[in-house]
């Protein structure tokens, strides 16, 4: 998005970007940094292991409730990387040697990346850009590396469960070349494959209602190879911590909310306190 044209392919609110401008050494560098981390030995992961304090920083499994539930098929990495002041680099793996900074590199350029995408979402909506910029300031970013091995049997198993994503997008990095996402459209569940080095962007559960649902979230799951892993890399970019969930005046039509109110950080507990399960949560917000 730094550089050149924008192009995008659609398929209901998931798009496939390309042109996007980061420079494709640090994409390649970030992909060779993953693929190392996940194949390192379990002892060495664990060293980055999870506090259990409900931030989901470090390495483990995300939704995990009880000893009783059925697990997603996937291991994960998670850091938060913006507001900087966030970071918690006891998280951030030294090894690779270049894996920290390419996470930092990466970071930056995906702010420039998430600042022209809400640039168009305001525009399309008719709101002033200096809303979207206010309601996103400091560009809220977390970044979750997966890592779903491969299963036998795996009509029995399921990488991520069906969600749609509590933020405002994500951005969707496809790490090795093994498919698997999927999104659900008029009740049916459509393959998406991904593009050499194109990000794959998933509108969440914060556009949504912002937009009073004239743009929707997505739901999405993964789907597990019989024989190879497929690695990806998700950032999830956010509103700021005390915003409060509703819709803009600007996009209400004839007075009609579709949507109620809600703090994000209630929001957010409200995710967290329960396993993923479609959209769930955002169904509780409609009027």
């Amino acid at each position: 998005m730094a550089t050149g044209e924008v192009h995008s392919q659609c398929a209901g609110y998931t798009l496939s970007l390309v042109n996007h401008g980061v420079p494709e050494e640090l994409i390649e560098g970030l992909k060779a940094n993953t693929v190392e981390f996940f194949n390192k030995p379990l002892e060495e992961k664990m060293v980055y292991k999870q506090d259990n304090d409900g931030t989901l920083q470090g390495y483990g499994q995300a939704f995990v409730l009880s000893e009783e539930q059925k697990l997603d098929w996937s291991d994960m990495f998670y850091v938060m990387t913006r507001p900087v002041a966030l970071r918690n680099m006891k998280f951030w793996p030294t090894s690779p040697s270049t894996f920290r900074d390419n996470i930092d590199r990466y970071s930056l350029e995906l702010t420039e990346v998430a600042s022209c995408l809400w640039l168009y979402i305001a525009t399309n909506l008719g709101v002033a850009p200096e809303v979207f910029a206010q309601l996103f300031k400091d560009h809220p970013q977390g970044m979750r590396f997966n890592y779903y091995p491969p299963c036998p049997e795996a009509d029995k198993v399921i990488g991520i469960s069906p969600h749609s994503d509590a933020t405002g997008f994500s951005i969707l990095l496809q790490i090795n070349d093994v498919q698997g996402l999927q999104i659900r459209k008029d009740g049916e569940w459509i393959s998406v494959s991904a593009l050499p080095n194109a990000f794959i962007v998933n509108l969440g559960d914060i556009t949504e209602v912002l937009s009073n649902g004239i743009y929707k979230s997505i739901e999405h799951r993964v789907l597990i190879n019989t024989e190879h892993p497929r690695i990806t890399l998700v950032a999830f970019h956010g509103p700021h911590n005390s915003l409060i969930l509703q819709p803009l005046p600007e996009v209400v039509r004839d007075g009609k909310l579709n949507y109620g109110s809600m703090s994000y950080q209630e929001f957010m507990k409200a995710l967290f306190n329960k396993k993923l399960e479609g959209k769930s949560i955002i169904e509780k917000l409609k009027l």
